[in-house]
């Protein structure tokens, strides 16, 4: 009774002081209240307000890359034992099918992210077309892809349109490895690469992707500082090579602003290992059509997974790859794996209105089963 009574004559007072009064006496009390809070680590505080299960699977998208193994293939996934394994457990699928065995696998996502590899009828020798590529053995070996121009292969995609329409599950991003030799220094080289890319930027406006990734090309590993006369390092190799990425991006950014696809750069490797300088491409293009797609996971050391995360995140706004992978299994003391919740905070706390695809690296499950537990992950932190 007291209790209510105090709590009464509060109210009352409040009414009837002035605005000023009032207003000093809350934010008083307010202050008091903020100092005797525990402020809430790095990792878990949060800047928005947790969503609703729809607006949460709004906001995830499934990858093919972790289904690659049960894709019917030409034998470009990954290891032979793997894909028998793993089709042996969950059977096999075309890409077509895709569509709903991503509405089944993770109900309510209505969006998918697909690999370039797996794109066509891979009974139909017509849809692809050879290319060299150079191996991680620093050996060219030639390999097929599939040709999103050619007369079959653009039905295809229509009839991919079609079944997603039918299921209700749509592309959101295509994670291209085909155009190659972006950042080329050989000019006609870099022309063919972006001449690739504009066929698949059509290519991905049938089936209604919003973005579409493209590697950097160029060498695996970015060329480093050399000495110099003025005792501070210089690096005009890798300058070279931002020149023609740039080159490239901006008139890729062109044609996609024509067909309604961004593109998109994505922290791989080469000159995209470094954040600094996918910023740097984003912002020297500077087109609404360029942008990041981050990747947890895609680091070269431990100090970028959460921190160069967050140097990416304002520069992204369609799409990024919520991964596991257990190349950082313990990186962060014993027993420590990446923290999926932590780099899914990172991204909202920077206004990152995109989507969150599924990427399943490595670990101690299977591509599906590492699926599900980022779709499980990702749920939580938003």
């Amino acid at each position: 009774m007291e209790s209510s009574k105090m709590q009464l004559d509060r109210r009352n007072f409040l009414r009837g002081a002035g605005g000023a009064a009032a207003a000093s006496i809350l934010a008083g009390e307010a202050f008091a209240q903020q100092k005797s809070a525990t402020p809430e680590t790095i990792e878990k505080g949060s800047a928005f307000r947790p969503l609703t299960e729809s607006e949460k699977l709004d906001r995830i998208a499934a990858n093919s890359y972790p289904l690659r193994w049960i894709f019917k293939n030409r034998n470009n996934v990954g290891d032979k034992a793997t894909v028998q394994k793993m089709q042996a457990k969950y059977g096999s699928i075309t890409a077509l099918e895709y569509p709903a065995y991503a509405k089944k696998l993770f109900p309510g996502v209505t969006k998918f992210d697909i690999w370039s590899s797996l794109f066509g009828d891979i009974t139909d020798e017509s849809q692809y077309e050879p290319m060299m590529v150079m191996g991680y053995n620093g050996k060219e070996r030639q390999i097929t892809e599939f040709n999103p121009g050619s007369p079959n292969g653009v039905k295809w995609l229509e009839k991919l349109a079609a079944k997603q329409k039918e299921e209700g599950v749509f592309c959101h991003h295509i994670s291209n490895n085909a155009p190659r030799d972006i950042c080329e220094l050989d000019e006609a080289k870099r022309k063919a690469g972006v001449a690739v890319a504009k066929k698949w930027l059509d290519g991905a406006a049938i089936i209604g992707a919003k973005s579409m990734r493209v590697n950097s090309g160029g060498p695996r590993i970015a060329p480093s500082p050399q000495p110099n006369e003025t005792s501070y390092p210089k690096n005009p190799e890798l300058e070279k090579y931002m020149d023609q990425c740039i080159q490239s991006f901006k008139e890729m950014a062109e044609h996609g602003s024509k067909v309604g696809v961004k593109v998109t750069l994505e922290n791989h490797w080469g000159l995209t290992a470094n954040p600094i300088n996918i910023r740097t491409i984003i912002e020297e293009v500077n087109s609404r059509w360029c942008e990041a797609s981050p990747d947890f996971g895609n680091w070269e050391h431990k100090y970028l997974v959460y921190h160069a995360l967050n140097d990416l995140a304002p520069y992204a706004h369609t799409t990024c790859h919520a991964k596991h992978w257990d190349r950082w299994d313990n990186a962060f003391g014993q027993g420590t794996h990446i923290d999926v919740q932590r780099n899914v905070r990172i991204m909202m706390n920077n206004g990152y209105t995109g989507v969150f695809a599924l990427e399943y690296e490595d670990g101690p499950w299977d591509g599906v089963e590492g699926a599900k537990y980022l779709f499980e992950q990702v749920k939580a932190a938003l």
